[in-house]
């Protein structure tokens, strides 16, 4: 058996995948899988905030679900705003900064006052910082990172990986060690390319909605059994 390490990940980024054919399985609608989805979200922040992981970053809708069918995505809509009208004052009292990432145009207008309250409500929190992706998209993320570089007029021999970084929606925040992809789909969908570099890989066999508290127990084992060596 491995050596375990006594090292957390810094940052934990989740690409919650699943819940529908989780639903399909047990033969209800999709729209349930998505209820138990969002469940699952408040139960992993949470344990997370407890097992003091310092950020952690959900994907929840990319820049490619638009495609989805519009009973769906309005469905969806309405869960996150109901998310972040909900959980920011808890999240406030314990310390979790909320942050979206991601085109918030693309949103509905009353989504996004919702996330823009819960940003403005948290923002001196620094005990974890809680990363919610919507209608995000890497490639986009930094193609507006690339806009904003040309709009303050910073001269070419100015630009360097940091100065990108800092116009990432994630500024400030260390990289990403440690990304899970549930359902037990191998490949990254345009999630933190960037950022996860050298991020370590997991993908369980498991549906979003049965991620639990001991899935993620299991998770951080399987990355302190990992040696990580960044190029050396």
């Amino acid at each position: 058996m491995k050596q375990l390490s006594n090292s957390l990940p810094q940052h934990i980024g989740i690409m919650i995948d699943g819940n529908r054919r989780w639903a399909k399985a047990r033969k209800i609608p999709s729209f349930l899988g998505h209820k138990k989805g969002i469940e699952r979200v408040v139960e992993i922040i949470n344990y997370a905030f407890k097992k003091k992981i310092k950020v952690l970053t959900l994907y929840g809708f990319s820049t490619e679900n638009w495609k989805r069918s519009k009973e769906e995505v309005d469905y969806l809509m309405h869960l996150f705003t109901d998310f972040a009208k909900k959980y920011a004052p808890s999240f406030k009292k314990k310390g979790i900064q909320f942050r979206h990432l991601g085109n918030m145009e693309m949103l509905p207008k009353d989504l996004q006052r919702e996330l823009k309250k819960a940003q403005r409500l948290t923002k001196n929190s620094n005990k974890m910082f809680l990363n919610v992706a919507l209608s995000y998209g890497g490639r986009d993320e930094i193609t507006r990172a690339v806009k904003k570089i040309v709009q303050e007029k910073i001269p070419p021999e100015k630009i360097n990986e940091k100065v990108i970084s800092d116009h990432l929606d994630t500024k400030g925040l260390p990289d990403v060690d440690f990304i899970i992809r549930t359902s037990g789909e191998m490949r990254l969908s345009n999630f933190l390319p960037f950022q996860g570099t050298y991020a370590e890989l997991y993908f369980p066999k498991i549906y979003w909605p049965d991620f639990d508290k001991k899935q993620l127990d299991l998770a951080l084992k399987e990355f302190q059994k990992r040696k990580r060596r960044f190029g050396k």
